[in-house]
C-alpha cells in the first residue's frame, strides 16, 4: 500500500542543481568563502599503487608475456609416451599431492 507524502511543491527541486547558481546553498555563501573556492585549483585526479598493487601488475604482466604451453616439454613427453619409455613414479605423485593438499589447508 503506497504512502503519501506531503508538505512539498512538485514544481521547485528539492535540491538545487549541480552546476547551477539559482540554489539557496550558492546564495548563502560568504563572499570570502567564494574567493577561496575561486583560488583552489583542481589538478586532477591521482592514483598511488600499494607495492603488493605494483607487484600483482608486474606478475600479472609477467604472465601475459610468458607462453601457456612449453611447446618442446610437450614433444620430449610425447615422444616418450608413443615409444613407451614414459614412467610415471607413484611415489613422486604422491608425495606432490600430499604437499599440494596441506599447502591448501
Amino acid at each position: 500500500m503506497p504512502s503519501k507524502i506531503s508538505g512539498y511543491s512538485t514544481s521547485e527541486p528539492l535540491a538545487p542543481l549541480k552546476g547551477s547558481n539559482t540554489g539557496t546553498v550558492a546564495a548563502e555563501k560568504s563572499t570570502s568563502e567564494a574567493a577561496a573556492a575561486s583560488a583552489t585549483v583542481q589538478t586532477g585526479d591521482h592514483v598511488t599503487l600499494t607495492t603488493s598493487a605494483r607487484s600483482l601488475q608486474k606478475l600479472s604482466e609477467a604472465v601475459a608475456q610468458s607462453p601457456v604451453v612449453n611447446s618442446s616439454k610437450v614433444a620430449s613427453v610425447k615422444q616418450a609416451v608413443s615409444s613407451g619409455s614414459y614412467k610415471v613414479d607413484a611415489g613422486s605423485v604422491a608425495d606432490k599431492l600430499l604437499q599440494f593438499e596441506s599447502g591448501l589447508k
